[in-house]
């Protein structure tokens, strides 16, 4: 039996430039967004913030990348794979920091999730194809 075992993270390097990328798309589609990244264990390693953006989208765009880096899953998904219970959809919509709309998408090396990407304050298709620039921008495909 092992008592340990190793974890890899997004590193900033990696994250500052998936943020750039995802402020980068939305200044191409005309939209003032806030962009973040967050490790695999959903703590925040890179945030920006375009000029414009809502405040209130700094949160947002931080819970959308915990919510695909602790689920491992893109947010546009989550609330059809949990619609099959209506207690547990309602149940997990609760927690602290869950997001259910598009915009976050996990990252992925190797097969693990190594964190997350999240961006907000264009429309919920605005968010996530900057999303997807974000992670295009790091060598990953969404």
């Amino acid at each position: 039996m092992s008592l340990t075992r190793s974890l890899s993270f997004i590193s900033y390097e990696a994250a500052s430039q998936a943020v750039a990328a995802a402020l980068a798309a939305a200044k191409a589609r005309n939209v003032a967004v806030v962009a973040a990244v967050v490790d695999g264990g959903g703590q925040l390693v890179a945030l920006g913030r375009a000029d414009g953006a809502f405040i209130t989208s700094i949160e947002i765009a931080r819970d959308k990348a915990y919510t695909a880096a602790v689920f491992g899953a893109p947010t546009e998904g989550l609330a059809k794979a949990l619609s099959h219970s209506q207690v547990l959809l309602d149940g997990i919509a609760r927690r602290p920091h869950v997001v259910l709309f598009g915009g976050g998408l996990p990252v992925r090396h190797e097969g693990v999730v190594i964190g997350g990407i999240g961006v907000s304050g264009g429309s919920e298709e605005d968010d996530c194809v900057c999303a997807t620039a974000g992670l295009k921008a790091i060598g990953i495909e969404a």
